[in-house]
């Protein structure tokens, strides 16, 4: 129990102690920062490249120049970052719609799939995962070095998808099969988070190599250097 002076000192040093609460109160609530609403980032959506069906040719009525100008067409594709990125003409894959280096500095390996400790699938599952913006489709990897198509004309990347020794041994039903049902390439069609989609559709893509099969396989002639 408290005396009786102790309790009068007590109830007269209240009031000071009261004033001194709310002096420090709102020095505090002078001093601190003004809360910010958190970042919002702007996803844009990408500008879609239109491609054309093969009835956009039909009424070309040379079978070799209906096929050549079915592959051009296809090239829309072919020439995208989404295909290009895969198919480098080195060991480091490339990345992003302004196709940059892959970053970390990953390498195709032996298999195609990278090298110990930094196998794609370490990254890259079988589908895309948004939040962590890492893409992914099934067998995710690198193109073999011979079927590389990053810097090729249009006639030197017609001829190489004929060659059975720089196509995956493929006869041209097989690259027709593949163009149009493999599901690593339908991946360009759904890249996730933000990347530029392949023009148009797999469906049409691959109606597109159908028909430059079927016409003969044509290839554009090769560009020549001013």
């Amino acid at each position: 129990m408290f005396a009786a002076g102790e309790v009068a000192r007590s109830r007269k040093a209240a009031p000071a102690l009261i004033a001194l609460l709310v002096v420090a109160s709102a020095a505090c609530t002078k001093s601190a920062p003004p809360m910010r609403a958190p970042a919002v980032v702007a996803v844009v959506a990408p500008q879609l490249v239109q491609l054309k069906t093969p009835q956009a040719f039909a009424s070309i009525s040379n079978p070799a120049q209906r096929s050549r100008a079915n592959f051009v067409e296809a090239m829309k594709v072919i020439s995208s970052p989404r295909c290009l990125n895969c198919h480098p003409n080195g060991d480091s894959p490339f990345q992003g719609d302004d196709q940059h280096v892959h970053d970390p500095a990953v390498q195709r390996g032996p298999d195609d799939r990278g090298i110990p400790a930094m196998q794609c699938k370490t990254c890259h599952q079988d589908h895309n995962l948004e939040l962590a913006r890492v893409p992914g489709a099934p067998e995710w990897h690198l193109a073999p070095l011979q079927m590389f198509w990053r810097g090729r004309t249009a006639n030197s990347l017609c001829t190489q998808l004929k060659d059975r020794a720089r196509n995956g041994g493929r006869s041209l039903e097989q690259i027709v099969d593949h163009s149009a049902h493999d599901k690593l390439v339908a991946w360009g069609w759904n890249p996730g988070w933000s990347r530029t989609p392949a023009p148009g559709t797999q469906a049409q893509f691959g109606a597109l190599i159908a028909a430059w099969a079927k016409d003969g396989a044509a290839c554009p002639p090769e560009e020549k250097t001013p």
